[in-house]
């Protein structure tokens, strides 16, 4: 599955996690919960068929490579 199939607030969050931050940092940056971050997180990685940050970097960035 690819990026299109993310909410604008998956992508918003992903992209803050390719960044470098946090959960926790990803939250107070959009002045939500911590929870609610690991929600999306959950979400976004079922969206991909991935079960971690590495693993979905790892498959958007070779999608990104052969477009």
């Amino acid at each position: 599955m690819s990026e299109d199939r993310l909410t604008k607030r998956e992508k918003e969050i992903l992209d803050l996690v390719f960044e470098g931050k946090s959960s926790k940092d990803v939250a107070e940056t959009l002045c939500v919960s911590k929870r609610t971050i690991d929600w999306h997180l959950t979400r976004i990685y079922e969206k991909l068929g991935v079960s971690n940050r590495f693993q979905a970097f790892r498959q958007l960035d070779s999608a990104f490579a052969s477009s």
